[in-house]
C-alpha cells in the first residue's frame, strides 16, 4: 500500500485512479484522536493510496480535495462517461 509523504503526489495519484474507473473508487477519511492523525485513503480494491498527517493545516487541504472528488462523483459528465464505457 503506497503511503505518500507529499500531498501533491497523493492528489495526482488519487485523481488518476479516480479518472481511470470512477465506479469502483472509494474514499475514506479517518481521524484518530489518541494519535492526532488524520488519514485519507483512496482505493479501487486493486490499488490503495494512503496519506496520513498530524498537521492542522493539512485538514483544509484534505477537505478541499474531498469536496472536489465529491463534485466529480456527482457530475453528470462523469456519470455519462462511465455509462458509455459499460
Amino acid at each position: 500500500m503506497p503511503h505518500y509523504q507529499t500531498w501533491e503526489e497523493f492528489t495526482r495519484a488519487a485523481e488518476k485512479l479516480y479518472l481511470a474507473d470512477p465506479m469502483k473508487v472509494r474514499v475514506v477519511i479517518k481521524y484518530r484522536h489518541c494519535d492526532g492523525n488524520l488519514c485519507i485513503k483512496v482505493t479501487d480494491d486493486v490499488v490503495c493510496l494512503l496519506y496520513r498527517t498530524d498537521q492542522a493545516q493539512d485538514v483544509k487541504k484534505i477537505e478541499k480535495f474531498h469536496s472536489q472528488l465529491m463534485r466529480l462523483m456527482v457530475a453528470k459528465e462523469s456519470r455519462s462517461a462511465a455509462m458509455e464505457t459499460d
